[in-house]
């Protein structure tokens, strides 16, 4: 009876689902990724703001932009991120990293930037963003974005950036939420541009709308320190003077 008592039943088989399967090995993408994944949303206290912003005066200023037949042209895109860059010089308790014990507040601002491959998600960084021109942003983003896919860039091309921007605006996406990039403190997650019918000075109006939502290590980023980052891109994002220089 002791003997008994004493035994721990074995675990029953898990059933197999009915039907085909196939079970693909981990490529070192997949493996990088789900490790860095358990290191951000685990460990990192998130916290998430999320703004609306109006888009007329962007899209109007994308337009006469794209007019001139300069080459690359300038997407939303490309505006977001020079907006972010110019963003974050005013407000660099955001352009941080954790560092275990310290906090690393940066002068310049790398943005790392999102672009989907084959079997993952990697992050070229576009270094002082801040200094560069929207054009030249342009030119470098489909730089960066094409080698990634070919899968030619160097360790130093996908590192070390300061703060990250991830948009699925293309896939018609509304809003979500992002996970922080360690060590970095921040990301800014951009969702499509739709219309909306507002009020604007008492008549009903038909606008072009855009959901930001921005990721936030609390650790670094409190709540008003982050909700003031974001009001500034909400009122950069609105403002084609703060956009395009």
């Amino acid at each position: 009876m002791r003997d008994l008592e004493g035994a721990v039943p074995e675990p029953a088989p898990v059933p197999l689902a009915a039907g085909g399967y196939e079970d693909i090995e981990l490529s070192q993408m997949r493996k990088t990724i789900a490790r860095r994944l358990v290191e951000s949303i685990g460990p990192i206290p998130h916290f998430f703001l999320t703004a609306e912003a109006d888009m007329d005066r962007a899209s109007d200023a994308r337009d006469a932009l794209n007019a001139r037949d300069a080459s690359p042209r300038i997407s939303y895109n490309d505006i977001i991120l020079k907006v972010v860059a110019a963003a974050l010089l005013q407000h660099r308790e955001c352009n941080a990293w954790w560092m275990d014990g310290t906090i690393r507040y940066f002068d310049e601002v790398h943005l790392s930037m999102a672009v989907a491959i084959d079997d993952g998600l990697i992050t070229p960084v576009i270094r002082n963003a801040h200094l560069k021109s929207l054009r030249e942003i342009a030119v470098e983003t489909r730089e960066l974005a094409g080698r990634a896919r070919e899968r030619k860039l160097t360790p130093e091309e996908y590192t070390g950036g300061t703060f990250s921007v991830s948009n699925l605006g293309m896939f018609e996406i509304d809003q979500f939420t992002g996970i922080i990039n360690p060590p970095e403190a921040g990301l800014l997650a951009v969702g499509t541009i739709f219309e909306k019918p507002v009020v604007d000075d008492g008549e009903l109006v038909v606008s072009k709308r855009m959901r930001i939502t921005m990721s936030c290590d609390h650790r670094v980023i409190d709540g008003a320190t982050g909700a003031r980052c974001l009001q500034t891109i909400k009122r950069m994002l609105e403002n084609p003077l703060a956009i395009v220089y």
